[in-house]
């Protein structure tokens, strides 16, 4: 409290004002630190995994009881710590990582704001007992709730075992927001598999009330750990990755082949300097390398090892240390798309590009500029800029067009050196693929009536094509009340990947995966609250090994996969055999929609939110089994589609939210005409 004296008039006042800024105490203060740090159970995982790694751990072992809310138990063998030190470590901001500030731009462990053993202390009751090689006891720490209880001798071997208990049993509001204990068991699994994938070198072993979730032996490479984890099913789809450039970043690890592919990005691990982060740059640059191979909304498994200079990074960006921060982003994003470019190409799944590395790196050594002898780019980005090479004319149509005298083939070779200069030998920018036309115009036409073609009407089919006005701003999305009422008929598709349909409003495009979509999610959702889907049984089962995230999905949903027409066993340990399939689903497709609903479902979603979790794996289950893209259909397949589609609870969304059809009305198109 502070007493002021003014005189206003010759009159004396006395003003009372009461302090607005103090010091926290340091229980609260670090009960807000906790909050930062310590999210939930995993978080608390994260940390001590992290300790024991940092210490030289070769050997971990991790138990937890009601998914960690009763007790974590972390184990290891590392250096072990004196008692002094043993005590220091609760103290805030105590670290053995840092001493200056120039430590704090060259961070190389994954540990060092000295908060995390402080933060967790102070939010539940923490036992430490810890010995290095040369004492002959070890030293035992007893905290609850950021108080010392009891320090005192203790028999254990090298190294350190922290058990926390009762996690927040001192912040009731944080212990309320805790998920169920699925959840928790989920995310702890999770937490585990990233650092055994990161440290390959360790042996780990995961223990959820005393059974057996994860024990993975030292192995002596990624590959080897990855088979642990995942079992030889995912392996056989992984292809290697390896490249980089120096002063950059160098790139490693395992990208999956085009087949074994994800509907949502869980099964994408990223590791920065042996550090699990998530961090936008790397799924960008993943996503780029990918780009033309996947569609749109399907995500490949990845395991991405970047090795970066330390000066090249900040760690210190957030409490968790989950996040990163790149100093020239955009440079490493190109060289992890590269080196996945690379891989495919390597693999023969896309043809290999040239080095498109950000001006950024443009001062690194001659000898890692790019490699000669790549293909050159051919993708949608190329033709966008303009700087297509002219395709291939078929034979059939430069026979006569280029000139008489020489015959077809010699016709062929003077016509192809002087396609990219035109008539006039100036330059032709071209804005259109012209392949896909010339290949339907030669099947439609005879050998005799091509021969008879004149130089003019080629040069009109591969000439400039003026701008046209884009109908962007006219084509909208349609409504239910229009469609429903429509008579939609059929009339070709659109790159065997659209309809092309019309009704008595105008023009419509329907996008015939999204429409099957919504069909078959509409019927398997209607069957599963009236009986089980009808199954069919697979001639040989296929088996899946799960990952320890999986296993606990797994054995929380499974009655609810059988109802939905999924014959499953659980053999030895994570694997689990597929007897039989929803009737509507591609058997070629069963092991990846598994995959991906047991990645995919959030586990709390089954509190109180039992149809939002079916109808989750529904629209997976119906995606799966949808026509696809790029699929050719006859005029009777189209109508039956669109009739189906009008049957729907909603015509016009797909179970994710996607537009359906797309129109563009009479009225519309007058307008585009300058008609109205």
């Amino acid at each position: 409290m502070t007493l002021l004296t003014s005189t206003t008039g010759g009159i004396a006042s006395l003003i009372y004002r009461m302090n607005k800024i103090r010091i926290l105490p340091d229980h609260l203060a670090n009960q807000i630190a906790a909050g930062e740090v310590v999210e939930r159970p995993a978080s608390v995982v994260k940390e001590l995994v992290e300790n024991a790694i940092d210490a030289g751990a070769d050997r971990l072992k991790i138990e937890i009881e009601l998914g960690g809310r009763r007790l974590i138990k972390v184990t290891d063998n590392g250096s072990g710590m004196v008692r002094d030190d043993a005590v220091l470590a609760f103290e805030r901001h105590a670290t053995s990582k840092i001493r200056t500030m120039e430590d704090l731009g060259m961070i190389k462990t994954l540990g060092f704001r000295g908060e995390a053993l402080a933060s967790i202390a102070s939010v539940a009751k923490v036992r430490l007992t810890s010995k290095t090689e040369t004492e002959t006891a070890a030293t035992a720490v007893l905290i609850e709730g950021g108080r010392l209880i009891d320090v005192k001798d203790a028999g254990r071997d090298t190294g350190t075992t922290i058990s926390v208990r009762d996690l927040f049993f001192n912040t009731p509001a944080r212990r309320k927001f805790m998920r169920s204990e699925a959840t928790e068991n989920y995310h702890i699994a999770s937490i585990v598999t990233h650092y055994a994938l990161a440290h390959p070198e360790i042996a780990f072993d995961l223990i959820n009330n005393g059974r057996e979730v994860l024990t993975a032996s030292p192995a002596r490479n990624l590959r080897e750990r990855t088979f642990q984890i995942f079992g030889a099913g995912l392996l056989d789809s992984l292809l290697p990755v390896a490249g980089g450039r120096e002063f950059v970043a160098k790139v490693s690890g395992f990208v999956s082949a085009p087949r074994e592919r994800r509907t949502n990005r869980d099964s994408q691990y990223y590791f920065v300097n042996g550090r699990y982060v998530r961090d936008k740059t790397i799924a960008n640059g993943l996503a780029e390398g990918f780009r033309s191979i996947l569609p749109h909304g399907v995500y490949p498994v990845a395991f991405l090892f970047i090795d970066v200079p330390v000066e090249e990074i900040d760690v210190n960006v957030h409490p968790a240390k989950t996040e990163i921060r790149f100093r020239r982003s955009e440079a490493v994003k190109d060289v992890i798309a590269e080196a996945i470019r690379s891989s495919l190409a390597q693999a023969g799944v896309a043809a290999q590009e040239p080095d498109t590395i950000s001006e950024t790196a443009a001062f690194e050594p001659a000898e890692l500029k790019a490699e000669p002898g790549r293909f050159p780019e051919t993708d949608e980005t190329a033709r966008s800029q303009g700087t297509l090479d002219l395709p291939q004319v078929p034979e059939s149509f430069t026979a006569r067009a280029v000139g008489a005298g020489a015959g077809p083939a010699a016709d062929n070779e003077a016509a192809m050196p002087s396609a990219d200069r035109g008539p006039a030998g100036g330059e032709v920018s071209f804005e259109h693929d012209f392949s896909a036309e010339f290949e339907q115009a030669a099947e439609k036409r005879s050998e005799p009536y091509a021969r008879e073609l004149s130089a003019e009407p080629i040069a009109q089919e591969v000439g400039v094509i003026p701008p046209l006005n884009s109908a962007a701003g006219l084509v909208r999305e349609g409504s239910v009340e229009d469609v429903s009422r429509s008579k939609i008929k059929p009339i070709d598709q659109l790159h065997e990947s659209f309809i092309i349909a019309v009704d008595d409003e105008g023009l419509l495009l329907i996008d015939q995966h999204v429409a099957h979509e919504r069909i078959l999610f509409d019927k398997f959702r209607t069957k599963e609250s009236e009986r089980p889907i009808e199954s069919q049984n697979l001639l040989l089962p296929e088996t899946l090994d799960l990952t320890p995230a999986q296993a606990e999905v797994f054995q929380m949903i499974e009655d609810d996969l059988a109802g939905l027409g999924f014959g499953l066993m659980r053999l030895s340990g994570r694997t689990v055999a597929i007897k039989s399939i929803p009737t509507d689903l591609p058997p070629a497709e069963a092991r990846n929609l598994l995959a991906e609903i047991l990645d995919s479902i959030e586990s709390d979603k089954r509190r109180g939110a039992k149809a939002v979790f079916r109808d989750s794996i529904a629209a997976s289950l119906a995606c799966k089994a949808a026509v696809k893209i790029n699929m050719k259909l006859t005029p009777e397949k189209m109508q039956w589609l669109i009739d189906g589609l009008l049957q729907t609870s909603s015509p016009t969304t797909c179970p994710h939210g996607r537009p359906v059809i797309l129109r563009l009305t009479m009225k519309d198109i007058e307008k585009g005409f300058h008609r109205s």
